[in-house]
């Protein structure tokens, strides 16, 4: 087992979990506290790594892509102090979280674990029933469907929808946006009966975020909400998103001439190369042409 206690929290690794705690410290962000003890299999490690500074250094988990649902929801744009996967460690622990490094990456090795991503969610994300006031609106989550309402500060046509609630059978995409700079951030969902977007201020399927203290948060939400949507490199999620017209169909009646057919065959080849149609799907595809020639 290894064990590393900073301040900022405490990691610990058993040969098979990372147990990552948030500190006491007065400094830990509201999303950690909030977030609490998480749970890291190794499998969804696809490294560990450890900077050193002169006065601090920082331990950092890389997980697979796709393993962690407040990782999907986010983009990664959440900063040091909010992200769960970094550790900052003073000078004098820097013996212990390289032999941190070193117990992590010899399990990887043992273990074998492959680094690439993943199509499931590795880790349950925040747990639920929450609720969420910043910016110009309050989200709420049950695990079935989102409750947005509206403060004060909001514009006219959001006040005038007045609150909105959307089942997660209606949801199919979740985005967390911090501020940065001039730009507000926002928590925005995508709607199955509401696909084109405006401004997250007029946008009543989106809390509109200024930059206070308590806007990362509204990440919680999205990630609650993100780990009970369909995994977006799953089977059927990418089966769903493949266009049309890249779809595996023989060519239509009317292209039946032998000049049609070869540019049918030389269209399915290049689809079959770019990685668009499985070795499968181009054999059956090539097979129905070849037949109408």
């Amino acid at each position: 087992m290894a064990e590393i206690i900073q301040k900022d929290g405490t990691w610990v690794f058993d040969g098979d979990t990372l147990r990552l705690t948030p500190g006491r410290d007065k400094n830990v962000s509201l999303l950690r506290r909030e977030l609490g003890e998480l749970l890291v299999p190794l499998g969804a490690l696809a490294g560990i790594s450890f900077e050193q500074g002169k006065k601090q250094g920082r331990l950092r988990l890389r997980l697979r892509d796709g393993a962690d649902p407040l990782l999907q929801a986010t983009g990664g744009r959440l900063t040091e102090p909010h992200d769960p996967s970094q550790l900052t460690v003073e000078s004098d622990r820097y013996g212990v979280a390289e032999y941190f490094v070193d117990e992590v990456r010899n399990a990887l090795l043992l273990d074998q674990v492959p680094s690439g991503p993943v199509d499931a969610y590795l880790l349950p994300g925040p747990s639920v029933p929450l609720s969420v006031s910043a910016g110009d609106g309050v989200a709420s989550f049950d695990g079935e469907r989102v409750r947005l309402e509206w403060k004060w500060q909001a514009e006219d046509a959001k006040s005038a929808a007045g609150p909105r609630t959307l089942p997660l059978a209606d949801i199919v995409a979740v985005e967390w946006q911090p501020t940065v700079g001039l730009d507000n951030g926002h928590l925005r969902f995508t709607v199955r009966a509401a696909p084109s977007k405006v401004p997250p201020k007029y946008d009543p399927n989106a809390v509109e975020l200024w930059g206070f203290k308590r806007d990362p948060l509204m990440a919680l939400v999205a990630a609650a909400v993100q780990a009970r949507l369909p995994h977006p490199s799953a089977p059927a999620a990418v089966e769903e998103a493949r266009p049309a017209e890249q779809a595996p169909v023989p060519a239509p009646a009317a292209e039946d001439d032998h000049d049609a057919l070869l540019r049918r065959l030389r269209e399915l080849g290049e689809l079959h190369r770019s990685g668009v149609l499985t070795d499968e799907e181009f054999a059956l595809a090539k097979q129905a042409v070849l037949k109408r020639m």
